[in-house]
């Protein structure tokens, strides 16, 4: 169960992203598309109704962002400002980050039992008694979206969803530093699939291989074989 939420993040938002992106590409060509001067193709284009297409794409960037946030909890790459705290003994350091995250995770369930208790009042409690089929009179069934005409209730399950997942992240994160002293780290200017190079500790980084700058004859050159290296310094 674990190993599917630790990718539970990255499947929905790749999916939200990758689904809005189709969305807002045919919306995009539908648009243009009924403006050419061809009677036939306005026609079949205007009978095609995308009108709900920003409406959509709106809900996908909510959800995404709400579980982008979990997402950013685990793998560290929320912003802190961390310049006092770095500045104190281990042991101090660690009981403030163990505070913080504390903190994070409170907030976050607070968050989304606030949310929870608004989506089953704007009309959550009303589908799920239709579903089970219990008829109870005076329930609110809550509005509807403009355009889709979805019920709001289920985009606002966005709040308490991504807010609980955040506070478990938290947690999850709270008791890796416990247990290990560290916390997870994101580093910006890594690419993902390129590999850093790893200069040797003697190595000149201002070293270049080509017609304007020396050579660094002691150690191999990027795109050199291990041979040619040896070749260099006989």
């Amino acid at each position: 169960m674990l190993k599917v939420l630790d990718h539970l993040e990255e499947w929905l938002i790749a999916f939200l992203m990758g689904a809005a992106t189709v969305i807002i590409f045919v919306s995009v060509l539908h648009r243009y598309g009924t403006g050419i001067d061809y009677p036939a193709l306005q026609d079949v284009l205007l009978s095609i109704n995308l009108g709900w297409a920003q409406e959509l794409t709106i809900i996908m960037f909510v959800w995404m962002a709400k579980f982008g946030a979990a997402y950013g909890v685990r793998t560290g790459i929320h912003v802190g400002v961390d310049v006092l705290i770095n500045r104190l003994s281990t042991e101090n350091r660690g009981r403030f980050i163990l505070l913080g995250l504390g903190a994070g995770a409170l907030f976050t369930a607070i968050v989304g039992t606030l949310g929870a208790t608004f989506v089953w009042e704007n009309g959550a409690h009303y589908q799920i008694y239709h579903w089970f089929g219990i008829t109870q009179d005076g329930l609110y069934e809550g509005p509807v979206t403009p355009d889709l005409e979805w019920p709001t209730w289920m985009v606002y399950a966005a709040v308490p969803l991504g807010s609980y997942l955040m506070c478990f992240r938290f947690l999850q994160v709270m008791w890796s530093f416990w247990k290990t002293g560290e916390l997870p780290h994101h580093d910006h200017g890594h690419v993902d699939g390129i590999d850093e190079e790893h200069l040797p500790a003697d190595a000149n980084p201002y070293d270049m291989s080509d017609n304007l700058h020396p050579h660094d004859l002691k150690h191999k050159q990027i795109g050199e074989d291990k041979d040619a290296g040896k070749g260099d310094k006989q």
